[in-house]
């Protein structure tokens, strides 16, 4: 059965005009894409997106990049989206990023690592609720 998550290209891989390549090797893994915005996060969304992290030292930061320029989100499906969408992007951390993966040829740190990738199947309703809003269902 086809699954749901949700891909956010951040500022930083859309000012260094990456997301071609990124969107590419998305296709390249067999996802499908069912929808796709240019947006840029207001503080508001940026907040409520990210209140799992709140009270965390990095917080305040990730926010401010998160709001500093423009963002594509791409709503993708297949059969176990969100796990190999999370494969595909690779580890927030940069010692631990696995060569090929998006992070590891885009990322310039751990804020600014290119790309956000759903971490569950409920974390991507969620996301995918927030940021497309006329989905109606999962």
């Amino acid at each position: 059965m086809n699954q749901r998550t949700l891909l956010l290209i951040k500022p930083n891989a859309v000012l260094h005009r990456h997301a071609g390549e990124i969107i590419h090797m998305i296709e390249e893994s067999a996802f499908l894409m069912r929808d796709l915005k240019i947006m840029r996060f207001d503080r508001a969304l940026a907040e409520q997106f990210y209140a799992e992290h709140l009270g965390k030292e990095f917080y305040p930061r990730l926010l401010d990049f998160m709001c500093s320029g423009d963002t594509i989100a791409v709503l993708l499906e297949k059969e176990n989206a969100v796990r190999d969408l999370r494969k595909l992007v690779g580890d927030t951390d940069p010692a631990k990023r696995e060569p090929r993966t998006i992070r590891a040829l885009f990322a310039e740190g751990i804020t600014e690592n290119a790309v956000h990738a759903s971490d569950s199947p409920d974390h991507a309703a969620r996301e995918i609720s927030l940021i497309f809003p006329h989905i109606n269902h999962y």
